[in-house]
């Protein structure tokens, strides 16, 4: 496969949505990735059911196809015009097991593609959440330092107050 006819990072990405607390593709946007017709791909794997687990690809609700639907402008004729099934998704070891049942040249090179982008998607996942934990802790800072500064200022407010009682002694000398 030369260089021209590899996909693009963001087309790929682009295809890449979060359910259920998981990275997934659509059956239909992986047909289209790998070149095949969606009813050939899931033939493909329904002739593997053994190959694909609950948690490498599930179909997804109603609520949850119309909430996507609703979402994401892009799914609504692709995907969404009226369609016979609820479409099949599947999990970042879902399309690692594609690669497994279809074997031509483009899916084998499109699926490197793929889980290379699943790939830096988690690196960016991980990256967020360690930026979100640094937050966390200047935030713990800050609320210390408050805290601190809080502390300092009512001692001060005390040794004000001490000293305007000790002002307040009777003076002594000459008085005009």
């Amino acid at each position: 496969m030369d260089d021209q006819s590899l996909l693009s990072e963001e087309t790929i990405s682009s295809k890449i949505y979060f359910i259920r607390n998981q990275k997934i593709m659509f059956d239909s946007d992986l047909a289209m990735l790998y070149g095949v017709e969606t009813k050939r791909l899931n033939e493909q794997v329904k002739r593997n059911t053994s190959r694909f687990l609950e948690d490498f690809m599930f179909q997804l609700t109603e609520i949850e196809y119309h909430s996507l639907r609703s979402q994401f402008a892009t799914l609504k004729n692709g995907r969404g015009g009226h369609q016979k099934y609820l479409p099949f998704v599947f999990t970042e070891h879902g399309v690692l097991m594609l690669s497994s049942v279809l074997k031509s040249d483009k899916a084998i090179q499109t699926n490197i593609q793929i889980m290379r982008i699943f790939t830096k998607v988690r690196e960016m996942l991980l990256d967020t959440t360690e930026m979100k934990i640094d937050i966390l802790h200047i935030q713990k800072k800050l609320e210390n330092h408050d805290k601190n500064i809080e502390l300092v200022f009512s001692y001060l407010d005390e040794l004000t107050e001490k000293k305007d009682k000790e002002t307040e002694r009777i003076k002594i000398g000459y008085k005009k």
